[in-house]
C-alpha cells in the first residue's frame, strides 16, 4: 500500500540547510497497525507530511496504492488526500459551533456524496465509535475525548485507503488515551491500515509495528512483539 524509497526531505532557507529526512526507506502493507515514534525534531511530523501528501520528498519516491505522489499536480494531490487518506490531528481540527454529524459529514461533501448518504454513514461512524447520544452536540459541548472521536469517524468518512493519526492522544487524558487507541485497535481488526506518529512509549506500544526515527534516520523498524491489548 505504501512504498518510500530513499526519500529525503531538505529545507532551505538563504544559505544555510536543514536535513530533516534522510534516505528514508520502508513499506507498509494493507491492513497494518504502524506506529512512527521519535523525538522531538526527529522527521516524523515531515514524514507523516509526506504520507499524507501535504509535502513532497527533495529526492526519493513515495508510492501510494501504486501512484507515484511526487508526480501529480496540486489538484490531483488534494484528490487524492479527499479519497485515500484520513487524517486524525492532536488538534482535532473540527469546527468548533458545528455538531459532531455535520463535521463527519463534511468531508463526505467533497467528495460529491449525496446528503441522505452523507447523514447515513455519518451517524454510522459515530455509532462505531460511541458516541450515537452526541451526534448533535457541537464540537465545544464536547470532552477532548470525544471531540478525538468525531475526529477518527471524520477520517473515516470516506472509506479512506490508510488512516493518519498524527499524536492523536496528545492533547486528552490518559484514561481518554487508552479509550482511543482502543478504537483504533478495534479498527484495525477490521482490517484499517492505521499509521500513527507519537512520541509517547505507552500509545506506540499499542501498536503491531514501530518504526523509531531519530535525525532524519530510521534506525529500527520492527514488529511489535508485546502489543499493549487495550480491553
Amino acid at each position: 500500500m505504501i512504498v518510500v524509497r530513499d526519500v529525503s526531505k531538505v529545507y532551505k532557507s538563504g544559505d544555510v540547510q536543514t536535513i530533516a529526512l534522510s534516505k528514508v526507506s520502508f513499506e507498509i502493507k494493507r491492513g497494518e497497525f504502524v506506529a512512527i515514534m521519535g523525538p522531538s525534531g526527529s522527521g516524523k511530523s515531515t514524514l507523516m507530511n509526506i504520507l499524507g501528501a501535504l509535502d513532497t520528498p527533495t529526492s526519493g519516491e513515495y508510492f501510494l496504492d501504486g501512484e507515484k505522489i511526487a508526480n501529480l499536480s496540486d489538484d490531483a494531490l488534494a484528490d487524492i488526500r479527499n479519497r485515500k487518506i484520513g487524517f486524525i490531528f492532536q488538534s482535532f481540527n473540527l469546527l468548533p459551533r458545528t455538531t459532531a454529524l455535520k463535521n463527519v459529514m463534511l468531508p463526505m461533501a467533497y467528495a460529491g456524496i449525496s446528503r441522505v448518504e452523507r447523514e447515513r454513514k455519518a451517524k454510522e461512524y459515530l455509532k462505531m465509535v460511541g458516541l450515537e447520544d452526541r451526534m448533535e452536540h457541537t464540537s465545544s459541548q464536547l470532552s477532548g475525548g470525544q471531540q478525538q472521536r468525531v475526529a477518527i469517524a471524520r477520517g473515516l468518512a470516506v472509506q479512506p485507503s490508510i488512516l493518519l493519526a498524527d499524536e492523536p492522544t496528545g492533547n486528552i487524558a490518559s484514561v481518554q488515551a487508552d479509550e482511543i487507541m482502543e478504537i483504533f485497535q478495534n479498527l484495525n481488526k477490521e482490517g484499517h491500515t492505521i499509521v500513527m506518529i507519537t512520541h509517547e512509549p505507552d500509545i506506540t506500544a499499542c501498536a503491531k509495528r514501530i518504526i523509531h526515527i531519530r535525525d532524519g534516520k530510521i534506525f529500527e523498524d520492527a514488529k511489535n512483539l508485546h502489543v499493549r491489548r487495550i480491553k
